[in-house]
């Protein structure tokens, strides 16, 4: 039997557990970056499941943050300037263009927690490595991330480019585990669009995420809701450190 004929006889979960045996036969511990993962192997290393609620995203969205006229016409003129670019840039100039004014807007940097890009994070267990550098976190430390509290996943354009959504999960489950609780929130961006997520864990290696609708960002209504719901975190985070002082 060759090997295509050996691969017709077998299913994605025999080629699984084939894999975990050849990792412990040899004593090494099988490494998925984020950049990389996918739907496929997500689901053979967690039970983790889309639970379709919108009202789940209530507390979040629904907040009473007002934007000033400063905001609000820095976003009408930036929308302005980047509407008609948003689908053809790559995936830098997307970033440093149109994405980076936003977050800069925002402004996640406090005396608590500073926003980082292209960081390092690395979720170890005795059965796999998670590892990579993720794209947007928010997190304590100053030099270093050191406690996340909110992802961005990922620059591109289309999905074409990759599908983000499998990369932002398997970072907010590294989170939770690395911070010992049982929520974490992100969000993804595919060239326009922006959807928020928030991810449950159940138990020992189970979840359940939530994901909301599409904001287009390039209306100004849905525009000026993203900038809203990333304050909401910033506000929500500056609140937890300071009930605990």
């Amino acid at each position: 039997m060759n090997l295509e004929e050996f691969l017709d006889t077998i299913n994605e979960e025999d080629l699984r557990k084939i894999n975990e045996e050849y990792y412990k036969k040899h004593n090494k511990i099988p490494t998925y970056q984020y950049s990389k993962i996918r739907d496929k192997e997500l689901e053979a290393l967690f039970d983790i499941e889309q639970k379709l609620a919108y009202d789940r995203f209530d507390e979040w969205f629904n907040n009473d943050i007002e934007l000033s006229l400063d905001t609000t016409i820095f976003l009408e003129k930036l929308l302005e300037e980047e509407r008609d670019y948003i689908q053809v840039y790559n995936e830098e100039d997307l970033k440093m263009r149109f994405l980076s004014p936003i977050l800069r807007l925002v402004n996640f940097k406090t005396k608590y927690f500073r926003d980082f890009y292209d960081e390092k994070l690395i979720y170890k267990s005795d059965k796999f490595i998670l590892n990579g550098e993720v794209d947007f976190i928010i997190s304590t430390g100053l030099r270093k991330a050191k406690k996340p509290y909110f992802f961005i996943q990922e620059f591109k354009r289309s999905e074409e480019y990759g599908n983000p959504r499998p990369q932002l999960l398997s970072e907010l489950i590294s989170a939770i585990e690395l911070n010992m609780q049982t929520t974490m929130r992100g969000a993804y961006i595919v060239g326009e669009s922006w959807n928020f997520v928030i991810l449950e864990k159940l138990d020992t290696n189970k979840y359940q995420y939530f994901i909301s609708r599409s904001f287009n960002s390039t209306k100004i209504e849905d525009l000026q809701d993203i900038y809203r719901n990333l304050m909401f975190v910033k506000f929500e985070i500056i609140k937890e450190f300071e009930d605990n002082i």
